[in-house]
C-alpha cells in the first residue's frame, strides 16, 4: 500500500471540512458520499473525528496502520481514528464518542482501546494490564448490549473509562462506570429485538455438562423471557462469542468459582421468567396468588420453595414499629417476579463492573495521566419510547451540550475577549432542553420524583396532567392536552404521551410505565427471601434483605440516580481535554455501500457539524501552545535557530513582569489583611465554640457525677427499704394472728349467742294467724335487724300457708275483695262498711225461686250477680225496684214482680260506670254511642251492693280478652244520657227529709241532685 506523505496527497474529496469550497450543506454532504463510497469513512473538522459506518470489515486497523500512524502529526497522514490520541499533552484527555443508535459508537471505542494498548510500551505487567482493559470490553458487551431494531450490537448501557498511565505512556490500570442498564430488556423486548446477548451464547456456546448442571435446555422457546422472531442473528456467532467471553473473564481474573456463580445467576433469571402463578380465593374474599410448579430456580441459588413462594404471595409493609402483611393476586405476583428478574440482572451487572474494577485497577497510587474513553447509548427514536429512551436521549442531550459549550460558544467567547474581530455564527444551544428535563423545580424529572414520593394514588395519568400543567407553555414540550388548550389539533399525539423536540430530532413518549420504572421498588419480602439464599453471591447482591440491617428509609428512585451519574460524569470530563469522534449512521438498512442523503443530512444538522466547520473557518484554522510550536518551528527563524536567547519582546516582558511584582505586593497586603480578619473572626469564633465546649463538657461531667449519686443513693435507700420492709411485715403478721385469734373467739361467741337466740325464739313464737300481730321482744340490741327479718319472713311464711287452705270460690271472692280494695279504697266513702260483707252474687236465689225461672232461662251463661236494684226515674228522681242480673256476656233489668225482663245490654256495648264519692249506692251505666242498646239511653241506678255490682263488672271485663276493660268514674257530678237529653246528677250532703236514707230530687230538666246524709 502506498504511504500518503501529505494529507492533500491523491486525497479522495476533501480530508478536512475546514477546507472545503463552497461551504454548504450540499457540498458538505457530497463531500461524506465521496469519500463513503471510496471505503473513505474518517474525515476531520480541525481536531474533530466524523466516523462514517461502513457496515462491513475494512483494512485499515492493522498492526501495519497502527505502527504507521504512530507518533505522526495530526495533519501528516489521511484522516483516521487512530489519530485522534496522538497529540503530546501534559493535561489529562477524554475522548467523547457520540451519535445515534448504531452509528459505530461501540466498534470505534474498541479501535481506540486496541490503539492504546498497541502504542504503549512492553513489558510483562504492561501486557498483563493492557490485555485485562482490552479483555473487559467483551464480557461488559455480553451482559449489557443486545440486539435492537437499528443495531445489532447495541450498547444497553452507558460506559465510561478512565485509564491511567505513568510518566512513559504505559498504562497502569483503569476504572469503569457503568450508567442506567436498560433492565425492563430482561422481562420484555420489542419486537424484532431480543434480550441481552448473554442468554443466548449461554444457551448455544455452553457445553452440555454445563447446562446439565445450570439445568438449562438450548432450546429458546422454553423460556419465557426470550424473544423468538430474532432468536437468531446474522453475523452473531453466540457459541463463538461465549467462549471468547469465558476466556476474556479468565483473563481479566475472574476465579472459576465465580464464574459458576454468575452463570447460576443467568440462569436463575431464565428460570424466573418460567414461573407461573394461580389464583387461590381466602375466606375474606380476595383472591391469594400460589406459584402452580415447583421451579428449579430454587435448587440453584439454594432457597427454600415455602419462602419463595411466601414471597410471591405476600407483601409485608414495615413503618416504624408496625408491620403489616398484604395478600398478592396474581397481577401483582408476576409483577414482583418481573421486578426481581430486573434487579437480580441488574446488580448482577453492576457486581460485574466492579470485580472488572478491582482487577484493572493501578495498583500504584502516583499517576501521570489520565484517558478517558466514553461509549455510551446514541440517540434513539423508536416506534414505541419509554422512561429508558427518555434517559437515553437526555443523557445524549448533555454530551451534546458539553459539544457546543466546548468547540462552539466558548471558541467564539475566547476571541470576543480577546478583542479579536469576530461574526457571530449562530448556532442551536441545546441547554433550554436540558433545563426542561433536569431543572430542580419544574424539570421533567424532578415531577416526576415528587410524582413517585408523594401520598395517595400515583399513576401515569397524574405524572402527564402534572407534566401538563407545568410544561405546556415550554416551547419544546407537546402533548394533546397542551395542544388542545392552543386550539390546535394534532393525531398524531395520543392522549397517554408527551413529545420532546430534542436536539435530534421530535421524539414521542408513552407515558405509560414512567413512575413504575423510576420507582423500581422491590418488595422487602422477596430481598429478605434472596438474602435467605445458600449462595454466596446473592447475599452480596442483596444486602437490604439482612434482617440485622433493615432500612425504612425510601431508596433514590431510578431517575434520580441517573441525573447525579450524569452530573458527576460532566464534572469529570469538564476537567479533561475533549476529542470528539462524532459517529454517523449512513443508512437505516444496516447495509454496506448505501448512502442515504436525508438520513445522513438529518444527522449533520442536529449534530451542529456545519457550525463547528463555520467556526473553525472564521478563527484561526490552526492553534498551538507556544511551547509545542516553537519546538516544531524554530529552524525557519535566526533568532530561534540553531540558539534561542530569550522572548522577543523583552522590555514588554521586563514591564510585565514589574506590573507582576507590584501586583504580587498589593495582592501580599490586601491578602494579609483579609487573613488577619478571618484569623481574628476564628479565633473569636474559637474562643466562643471552647466556652460552649467547656460548658457543655462541665454539663457532661455534672451529669456524670449526679447519675453516680444517684446510684449510690438508690442503693442506700432500697437497702432502708428493704428493713423497713421486713420490719412492717413482721408487724403486719403479728397484727393478723391477733387480728384471728379474736376473730375466732368472738366467732365462738356470736355463735353461742345465736343459738340461745333461735332456741328462745322457738318456744315463744306467736300464732299462725294472719291477722296476730305479736311478736316476741328481742335479747340483744345487736340483733335487732336480724329480729325484724325474721319477724318479716315469719309473717310472709305464714301467710302462704294461710292462703294454700283457700278453695277456688273463697279464693275468687277474695280477688274481688282484692280488686274492690283497688277501685274504691280511699275514693268511695261506702266502701269501709262493704269490707265485712262477703259477695255472694245471688241474692234472690234466682235459681230456687219458680218466679224467676223464666228470667233464669233468658240469661245464657251462668249468672254472676242477681239482686234487687232500684232504677231511678228521671222525671221525678223516684226509684223503680227492678231484678239486676250480671252474667259474663251482659246485663239484665227485669220487673221484681213479674219476671218480665225490660232491657238486656250487652258488656261490649258497657262503656263505663259513673259513681259518686259518698256514702251512697247511685251508679251511671253509660252506654257507647252507636251500639242498639244506647238508643233508650244511660241507666242510673241505685243499690246498697254498689260495690259488689261494680267489682265483677270490673273483673269481668279484665278477664275477656275480645272487649276493653270498663274503666270507672268516681266522681260527685256526673252526665248520663236519657234518650236524647243529657242530664247532669250530682252529689251533695244534706239531711234528707225522709231520715238518714239518701233522696233524689228534680231539679230542673238537665239537673238531678242527690243528697248524702253527712258522716
Amino acid at each position: 500500500m502506498e504511504v500518503k506523505t501529505s494529507l492533500l496527497d491523491n486525497m479522495i474529496g476533501v480530508g478536512d471540512m475546514v477546507l472545503i469550497e463552497p461551504l454548504s450543506e450540499d457540498t458538505f454532504i457530497e463531500n461524506l458520499k465521496k469519500r463513503f463510497d471510496h471505503n473513505e469513512i474518517y474525515t476531520y473538522i480541525g481536531s474533530v473525528v466524523i466516523s462514517m459506518n461502513p457496515y462491513k470489515s475494512l483494512p485499515i486497523y492493522t498492526a501495519e496502520k497502527v505502527e504507521e500512524y504512530r507518533n505522526r502529526n495530526f495533519y501528516e497522514l489521511s484522516p483516521h481514528i487512530l489519530n485522534i490520541f496522538s497529540f503530546k499533552q501534559d493535561n489529562d484527555q477524554c475522548i467523547l464518542i457520540t451519535g445515534e443508535s448504531g452509528a459505530g459508537k461501540t466498534e470505534a471505542s474498541k479501535f481506540v482501546m486496541s490503539y492504546v494498548a498497541a502504542v504503549c510500551g512492553k513489558g510483562q505487567e504492561v501486557n498483563k494490564v493492557k490485555e485485562q482493559l482490552l479483555q473487559s470490553n467483551p464480557v461488559l458487551e455480553a451482559f449489557g448490549n443486545a440486539k435492537t431494531v437499528k443495531n445489532d450490537n447495541s450498547s444497553r448501557f452507558g460506559k465510561y473509562m478512565d485509564i491511567e498511565f505513568d510518566f512513559k505512556g504505559d498504562p497502569l490500570g483503569g476504572v469503569i462506570s457503568n450508567y442506567l442498564l436498560e433492565k425492563s430488556r430482561v422481562v420484555k423486548q420489542p419486537r424484532g429485538e431480543r434480550n441481552f446477548h448473554i442468554f443466548y451464547q449461554l444457551l448455544s456456546g455452553a457445553s452440555d455438562d454445563t447446562l446439565q448442571k445450570l439445568k438449562l435446555d438450548r432450546d429458546f422457546s422454553k423460556y419465557n423471557y426470550l424473544s423468538l422472531d430474532s432468536a437468531t442473528v446474522n453475523g452473531l456467532d453466540d457459541a463463538a462469542s461465549f467462549r471468547t467471553v469465558r476466556n476474556a473473564m479468565q483473563i481479566v481474573g475472574f476465579m472459576e468459582d465465580e464464574v459458576q456463580s454468575i452463570l447460576e445467576l443467568v440462569a436463575a433469571v431464565l428460570k424466573l421468567g418460567n414461573i407461573e402463578f394461580k389464583p387461590e380465593s381466602r375466606c375474606n374474599g380476595y383472591d391469594e396468588s400460589r406459584v402452580k410448579d415447583k421451579n428449579e430456580m430454587c435448587e440453584l441459588l439454594g432457597i427454600e420453595q415455602s419462602v419463595l413462594e411466601r414471597a410471591f404471595s405476600f407483601r409485608t409493609v414495615e413503618a416504624k414499629m408496625e408491620k403489616v402483611s398484604t395478600t398478592l393476586n396474581v397481577a401483582q405476583a408476576y409483577y414482583a417476579r418481573d421486578a426481581l428478574a430486573k434487579n437480580l440482572y441488574s446488580r448482577l451487572f453492576s457486581w460485574l463492573v466492579n470485580r472488572i474494577n478491582e482487577s484493572i485497577k493501578a495498583q500504584t497510587k502516583t499517576r501521570k495521566k489520565v484517558m478517558g474513553v466514553l461509549d455510551i447509548y446514541g440517540f434513539e427514536i423508536f416506534e414505541d419510547n419509554s422512561f429508558e429512551q427518555f434517559i437515553i436521549n437526555y443523557c445524549n442531550e448533555k454530551l451534546q451540550q458539553i459539544f457546543i459549550e466546548l468547540t462552539l460558544r466558548e471558541e467564539q467567547e475566547e476571541y470576543v475577549r480577546e478583542d479579536i474581530e469576530w461574526t457571530n455564527i449562530e448556532y442551536f444551544n441545546n441547554a433550554i432542553i436540558c433545563d426542561l428535563i433536569e431543572n430542580n423545580k419544574n424539570g421533567i424529572l424532578a415531577m416526576l420524583d415528587e410524582e413517585c414520593l408523594r401520598p395517595g394514588t400515583v399513576t401515569d395519568e397524574t405524572f402527564l396532567d402534572k407534566l401538563n400543567t407545568m410544561c405546556a407553555e415550554h416551547q419544546h414540550f407537546e402533548s394533546r392536552q397542551s395542544k388542545n388548550s392552543k386550539f390546535l389539533t394534532d393525531h398524531s399525539l395520543p392522549h397517554n404521551c408527551f413529545r420532546i423536540q430534542h436536539y435530534a430530532g421530535k421524539v414521542l413518549y408513552r407515558a405509560e410505565g414512567f413512575v413504575d420504572k423510576n420507582n423500581d421498588l422491590l418488595y422487602r419480602d422477596l430481598s429478605q427471601a434472596m438474602y435467605k439464599a445458600n449462595h454466596s453471591l446473592i447475599k452480596i447482591l442483596f444486602p437490604e434483605g439482612n434482617p440485622a440491617k433493615v432500612n425504612l428509609k425510601r431508596p433514590p428512585t431510578a431517575g434520580f440516580q441517573f441525573r447525579a451519574s450524569v452530573g458527576t460524569l460532566m464534572k469529570n470530563l469538564l476537567t479533561k481535554n475533549p476529542n470528539y469522534i462524532r459517529c454517523i449512521k449512513p443508512n437505516d438498512k444496516k447495509a454496506a455501500h448505501i448512502f442515504t442523503d436525508s438520513l445522513v443530512c438529518h444527522q449533520v444538522r442536529y449534530l451542529g457539524l456545519l457550525e463547528n466547520v463555520r467556526v473553525r473557518r472564521a478563527g484561526y484554522a490552526f492553534r498551538q501552545a507556544y511551547d509545542p510550536c516553537l519546538e516544531r518551528y524554530k529552524m525557519l527563524c535566526k533568532q530561534t535557530w540553531p540558539h534561542w536567547k530569550g522572548p522577543l519582546f523583552f522590555l514588554e516582558e521586563k514591564r510585565s513582569q514589574c506590573l507582576e511584582d507590584l501586583a504580587t505586593l498589593i495582592q501580599k497586603i490586601y491578602r494579609g489583611c483579609k487573613c488577619r480578619t478571618h484569623f481574628l473572626l476564628l479565633k473569636k469564633s474559637q474562643v466562643v465554640v471552647a466556652a460552649w465546649y467547656r460548658r457543655f463538657a462541665q454539663q457532661k461531667k455534672y451529669q456524670n457525677i449526679r447519675s453516680s449519686a444517684l446510684v449510690f443513693q438508690s442503693f442506700i435507700r432500697g437497702w432502708k427499704a428493704r428493713k423497713l420492709l421486713r420490719e412492717l411485715k413482721h408487724k403486719k403478721q403479728c397484727e393478723e394472728a391477733v387480728t384471728t385469734i379474736s376473730a375466732y373467739w368472738h366467732g365462738t361467741q356470736v355463735l353461742n349467742t345465736m343459738q340461745k337466740y333461735f332456741l328462745g325464739l322457738k318456744k315463744t313464737m306467736p300464732s299462725m294467724s294472719p291477722i296476730d300481730k305479736s311478736w316476741p321482744a328481742r335479747p340483744y340490741g345487736f340483733l335487732d335487724r336480724t329480729h325484724q327479718e325474721l319477724r318479716r319472713i315469719f309473717h310472709l311464711w305464714r301467710c302462704k300457708k294461710y292462703r294454700s287452705q283457700f278453695t277456688e270460690e273463697k279464693k275468687a271472692t277474695y280477688e274481688e275483695k282484692l280488686a274492690a280494695s283497688e277501685l274504691f279504697k280511699d275514693k268511695k266513702a261506702l266502701y269501709p262498711s262493704s269490707v265485712g260483707q262477703p259477695f255472694k252474687g245471688d241474692y234472690v236465689e234466682i235459681t230456687k225461686n219458680p218466679k224467676y225461672q223464666k228470667l233464669n232461662s233468658f240469661a245464657e251463661d251462668k249468672v254472676l250477680l242477681a239482686d234487687v236494684v232500684s232504677k231511678i226515674n228521671r222525671a221525678n228522681g223516684k226509684g223503680a225496684p227492678r231484678i239486676f242480673l250480671l252474667t259474663k256476656k251482659s246485663l239484665v233489668l227485669a220487673d221484681q214482680k213479674t219476671g218480665q225482663v225490660k232491657a238486656s245490654v250487652p258488656l261490649p256495648d258497657l262503656s263505663s260506670v259513673s259513681v259518686s264519692t259518698q256514702n251512697d249506692g247511685f251508679f251511671a251505666l253509660k252506654l257507647k254511642e252507636g251500639s242498639t242498646s244506647a238508643a233508650k239511653g244511660d241507666f242510673l241506678l241505685s243499690s246498697d251492693r254498689l260495690i259488689e255490682i261494680i267489682t265483677k263488672l270490673h273483673c269481668i271485663g279484665a278477664t275477656s280478652a275480645d272487649r276493653n276493660q270498663i274503666s270507672i268514674d268516681i266522681s260527685d257530678e256526673f252526665l248520663v244520657q236519657f234518650k236524647q237529653d243529657k242530664v247532669c246528677v250530682k252529689f251533695i250532703q244534706g239531711t234528707p227529709k225522709n231520715g238518714n236514707s239518701v233522696a233524689c230530687k228534680r231539679k230542673n230538666n238537665r239537673l238531678l241532685e242527690v243528697s248524702v246524709p253527712s258522716p
